[in-house]
């Protein structure tokens, strides 16, 4: 009989977005009728970019023909893309990255998930709580966690509560950690981290010997300009840092898939001997190895976001959707709930109503307005209370959305 991984049955009952699936679909059974609009998972509604577009269609063109056909890419990513990321993504911001520090992938998702297993089994986690779930369950599957208890907590992870009360910013670990996971803009909270806050971070991750994963995956709905968004615009970042982006939101990538993961050769790590090690030669020994990156087509279509055309059309679809987030925001603003996020991010963040719990609130809004959102607890113990909605739907969707909740709410 073949043996399992053990550590998956340390795993909570049931993927957050798989139980909203199987209550969405109980309550479909039960009223077919019902017209539903979601605004839980943050899956975009706009089409690609028209540069995109046509950087596709020239794409299929090439392989279409012999002498332009391409097989295998290089592992990393076609330096056609990595170039342009270098120059546009950190170059403008005065932020010195090099293109082969950059490695080309399907998506920031599979990157958080899978960058775990560079380091070692028994290596310490911290996690903003609440948190993205991916960070937690890759590590609960290899092994890092121990068992959840009563509450949903893991003995074996350093959580950092992100409430209103703290401003929804983690505290630096009372702990010594190793890998310490944060998202800015938040996904689930819709809270940032302006500059001198992150250089804290940074400035603790060099004094403990922490690595810093650090999500950057929302940047493009970052507004105010005091907001950094690369954690290398900090000084010595560089040494302690891991950053990940995608073009799912920013460029309506979320089913195209690309992004692309970057370790700068200052960010190390140590054997069991106390022999330093570039992290950058192992990710790219990981992928290579489990991944055959991304496909020629779509890092031509992901190459045109950096044209004019592309970046205008790019800061098109943002405008877009923060233009919902606004709504979203004001409106629920209106019926008195507490309201957070939804000005640098696109995520909503708010206090669920007196006496409901976040799956209450669900419920709530399922049955009664026929709006699917995100229960915060899902997101973590300190997620209880809280309530996640997205601005990633049409704009008839989200007006919509929101006079159906007021309606609701102000009865």
């Amino acid at each position: 009989m073949a043996k399992i991984n053990e550590h998956y049955l340390k795993l909570k009952s049931s993927y957050l977005f798989s139980e909203i699936a199987r209550r969405i679909r109980e309550f479909t059974a039960a009223h077919p009728d019902a017209r539903i609009i979601r605004l839980g998972i943050g899956d975009v509604t706009q089409p690609l970019p028209p540069a995109v577009i046509k950087a596709l269609h020239e794409a299929v063109d090439e392989m279409a023909r012999a002498e332009t056909f391409r097989g295998y890419g290089p592992e990393p990513g076609y330096e056609f893309l990595t170039a342009l990321i270098a120059k546009h993504d950190y170059g403008s911001r005065g932020v010195n990255v090099s293109p082969d520090e950059i490695i080309v992938s399907d998506g920031s998702k599979s990157d958080s998930g899978n960058i775990q297993e560079i380091f070692a089994a028994d290596a310490t986690v911290a996690l903003t709580d609440p948190v993205y779930p991916v960070y937690m369950d890759s590590n609960v599957m290899a092994g890092r966690t121990g068992a959840a208890d009563e509450r949903g907590r893991y003995a074996g992870v350093t959580y950092l509560p992100c409430t209103a009360e703290n401003h929804f910013e983690p505290p630096l670990p009372d702990r010594p950690v190793d890998m310490v996971y944060l998202c800015f803009p938040n996904n689930p909270t819709g809270a940032v981290m302006r500059k001198p806050v992150l250089k804290k971070w940074v400035d603790w991750a060099r004094q403990n010997g922490a690595v810093i994963l650090y999500d950057a995956a929302y940047e493009a709905y970052i507004r105010d300009r005091d907001i950094p968004h690369s954690i290398y615009e900090v000084e010595g970042a560089r040494e302690v840092a891991i950053e990940f982006r995608s073009y799912s939101k920013s460029a309506g990538f979320t089913g195209t898939r690309c992004a692309f993961t970057v370790v700068p050769k200052d960010v190390t790590g140590r054997t069991a001997g106390g022999e330093r090690v570039a992290l950058n030669g192992l990710w790219l020994r990981r992928q290579s190895t489990k991944f055959n990156s991304v496909p020629y087509i779509i890092q031509k279509g992901a190459a045109a976001v950096y044209t004019d055309e592309g970046q205008a059309q790019v800061r098109a679809l943002v405008d877009f959707y923060m233009e919902n987030a606004r709504i979203i925001r004001s409106g629920l603003q209106a019926t008195g709930l507490s309201v957070y996020g939804g000005e640098n991010a696109p995520y909503i963040w708010l206090k669920t109503p007196p006496g409901l719990s976040s799956w209450d609130f669900f419920d709530k809004l399922l049955n009664e307005a026929h709006v699917v959102g995100t229960p915060g607890a899902g997101f973590g113990p300190a997620g209880e209370g809280y309530f996640r909605l997205t601005a990633f739907g049409s704009r008839a969707q989200t007006e919509e959305a929101i006079a159906r909740i007021k309606t609701r709410l102000s009865r």
